[in-house]
């Protein structure tokens, strides 16, 4: 019972509510801002740059039976091409990809797009974080005791050597 006791205390301690409430918070806040970035901005920025659309960029790698040719005819073994593309098909086909499957697509635009939508959703959570700091109230420090005086210090030890004389 002791294990079920120790797991309630932690859960209920302040700072991981605080935690799980941050966490709900922070996900209805993620929708906001993404909503701000796709819905508002990128319509403003799309206007700017004159309809860009970054995702699209991208380039085709060859298709795999061409980089085996081209490797094997570079050595001269044109036997083993007629083979290797035989297994690529066969592979092809047994995972349900079309036998002259095309090669692989690097998506380099959509990598762009993320790395500026990334920027966009930064500087607006700063921006509101900035915003949100002016609205909270300063925490005004507690004062510490004022302490004696230098002057009072230096009369206390006066006193204190006069009584031991």
């Amino acid at each position: 019972m002791g294990f079920i006791k120790e797991f309630k205390e932690f859960a209920m301690k302040g700072n991981v509510m605080d935690m799980a409430v941050g966490v709900i918070i922070g996900g209805a806040f993620g929708k906001i801002v993404t909503s701000l970035v796709d819905d508002v901005l990128m319509p403003a920025i799309g206007l700017l740059t004159g309809g860009i659309d970054l995702s699209g960029l991208e380039y085709h790698l060859p298709p795999v039976s061409e980089m085996v040719g081209d490797a094997a005819s570079a050595v001269g073994a044109e036997g083993a091409v007629d083979a290797a593309a035989n297994a690529v098909n066969t592979a092809a086909a047994n995972a349900g990809v079309a036998a002259e499957a095309t090669g692989a697509v690097l998506k380099y635009g959509a990598f762009i797009q993320n790395v500026i939508d990334f920027i966009i959703i930064a500087f607006c959570i700063f921006l509101m974080i900035k915003a949100m700091n002016k609205l909270m109230p300063k925490k005004e420090e507690p004062e510490a005791p004022a302490g004696p005086t230098q002057e009072e210090l230096l009369g206390e030890i006066r006193d204190l050597l006069k009584e031991k004389k």
